[in-house]
């Protein structure tokens, strides 16, 4: 059986507990539900979120109230989630458009051998699981994302994309829910 965090306030700790959870310096908003097997680290999660199980959140994500990520999802740094935004089983979001082992001297890749690129899904949107979000975009509000997409460029609020690349196949014409 697996075991649930809840945290009270924004400064909840796991003292006392035992835990399958890795969570290093991260603020984490009330009520939020946390599943074991987590990796997070210096992230910001709001309030009344759920991060299931298997989901790795890096350092310097942001992310919303009402957010739910589903298990195996991995969200890099330079993510920014905003309000009640829906995210996938095995979603996976990237944040360097040409990503090496090596640079152009042939030694290991450092900080400085790569631009991070920042992506921002906005308020309400859903990604479907196996969808994955290449760097440096921005999905609108409320866009839902079909599943096993594989978003290359900005959506517009409202759109309705899948394929891959993702493509406009509907526009909502307004909120159902």
């Amino acid at each position: 059986m697996q075991n649930i965090y809840r945290f009270g306030n924004k400064h909840d700790t796991l003292s006392g507990m035992k835990s399958l959870q890795k969570i290093k310096k991260c603020t984490i908003g009330k009520n939020t539900i946390i599943w074991d097997f987590v990796n997070l680290y210096s992230c910001k999660i709001g309030d009344n979120c759920m991060i299931s199980t298997f989901v790795e959140i890096q350092q310097g994500v942001n992310i919303g109230d009402n957010v739910r990520v589903q298990s195996h999802s991995f969200i890099c740094e330079g993510v920014t989630l905003e309000d009640n935004v829906f995210i996938g089983q095995h979603v996976v979001f990237t944040n360097d458009k040409y990503p090496r082992a090596l640079n152009e001297k042939g030694e290991k890749m450092t900080r400085k051998d790569w631009k991070l690129l920042k992506t921002v899904v906005k308020k309400g949107a859903s990604i479907g699981s196996n969808a994955t979000i290449l760097p440096g975009i921005t999905i609108g509000e409320n866009v839902i994302v079909g599943a096993g997409s594989v978003v290359t460029k900005d959506i517009d609020a409202f759109s309705i994309v899948a394929g891959n690349p993702s493509k406009v196949i509907g526009i909502q014409k307004e909120r159902r829910f």
